[in-house]
């Protein structure tokens, strides 16, 4: 175990490292945070911040030389800079899974190849791929980049093999996923952690709801059949093993309904990492995703993840503050919802600034708030 006391570090300085940085702080734990922005938001809660590239290697040797272990908390850290890192000390999550969960073929490859539940998909790496698709994927589709897409990013709606090729061609032939779009009747989210001894804790499933491709609330717990609920967890934990996982783990699911009507689960994808669903576990969870990336990464026993209240998170975007400003009155004059602000200067349509939780005694009263307090900020 690596006791209180130690210092951690942490590849990438975003709002999921300013909360893992607040957690393990609060444990009696030191970080150092590498990122290259200067402004990062994790960079606040840090003991320390060494603002240079990811790929700098002065900086990974001071990491390896003052750090107990290393975590990261966005998907796209170099997987080399993990695995030199892994040489020299306890690096968790490993590189081998954050490799397949940053590139969408190997995502997808991985799910079909290991049989887990994913939806119709073909990989485009070149041009003469489009002749060759055949039926494997119907129209309506989705073209996806492998690399570097989220929030909407990297991708587009095809209506025809023409359409896909002339978006591939438009993005420069990057390597692609091309997805069949599907009739989705919601999106739901499982959060768990997976210990150094394969021990796993896992939250209540989460319901989903995005706008532009972006999370716009969460609600939990998601509003399924508890057989659902348990077999969408049971998936995420198989996955978990079978990439001989360490660390904190989203799986995202789509919700269909199969030929004789009953609901069907397909992974979309996964984050190796704590998961903008899961934040609600701060406020309504005996345990948040946060303490359970510490003690995961740290070796310690992982703790409980009963959810205590129901709740409702909600996405604070730039699109919702005036001049530089939030109205945030409007959500603390609330005493059952608790808001959590990220720290960044500068509010951007699209960009996620903060969030908040609504706590109630149900999860229809809780959404009713969160739906009301939406209203009055863009008012």
């Amino acid at each position: 175990m690596i006791l209180p006391g130690n210092t951690l570090g942490l590849l990438g300085g975003g709002q999921l490292g300013r909360m893992f940085t607040s957690a393990a702080r609060r444990m009696g734990y030191d970080v150092i945070v590498l990122d290259p922005d200067p402004t990062s938001p994790a960079a606040h809660f840090a003991t320390e911040h060494i603002c240079a590239d990811f790929h700098d290697q002065k900086a990974l040797e001071q990491l390896a030389q003052r750090c107990a272990a290393v975590t990261t908390e966005f998907e796209n850290p170099p997987a080399e800079s993990l695995a030199w890192l892994a040489n020299r000390l306890p690096v968790r999550p490993g590189a081998s899974a954050v490799a397949i969960a940053q590139d969408r073929i190997r995502e997808k490859s991985f799910f079909a190849e290991n049989g887990f539940p994913v939806g119709a998909f073909a990989i485009i790496q070149n041009e003469t791929v489009f002749e060759a698709i055949g039926h494997a994927v119907r129209f309506p589709a989705i073209l996806k980049t492998a690399r570097f897409g989220y929030d909407g990013k990297g991708q587009a709606r095809v209506a025809s093999i023409d359409a896909a090729r002339e978006c591939f061609q438009s993005w420069r032939g990057v390597p692609c996923v091309l997805e069949q779009l599907l009739p989705l009747k919601l999106e739901v989210s499982v959060v768990l952690a997976r210990g150094i001894d394969g021990e796993i804790a896992t939250f209540p499933v989460v319901e989903n709801q995005h706008q532009n491709g972006i999370l716009d609330v969460s609600i939990a717990p998601a509003r399924i059949s508890a057989a659902l609920a348990t077999h969408a967890q049971d998936i995420g934990q198989r996955l978990a093993m079978k990439l001989e996982y360490c660390g904190v783990l989203a799986v995202e699911f789509f919700v269909i309904d199969d030929e004789n009507g009953n609901e069907k689960l397909l992974i979309n994808e996964i984050a190796p990492r704590p998961h903008n669903s899961g934040h609600f576990t701060i406020d309504a969870c005996r345990t948040s995703q946060f303490e359970q990336q510490v003690r995961a990464l740290c070796g310690l026993p992982l703790a409980p993840t009963t959810q205590h209240t129901p709740a409702v998170m909600v996405n604070l975007l730039g699109d919702v503050w005036k001049n530089n400003v939030l109205a945030s009155e409007r959500i603390l004059s609330e005493p059952n919802v608790k808001l959590h602000l990220y720290g960044k200067r500068d509010a951007r349509d699209g960009r996620k600034m903060g969030h908040y939780t609504v706590l109630g005694e149900d999860v229809p009263s809780a959404l009713k708030l969160a739906t009301d307090i939406k209203h009055r900020l863009v008012k």
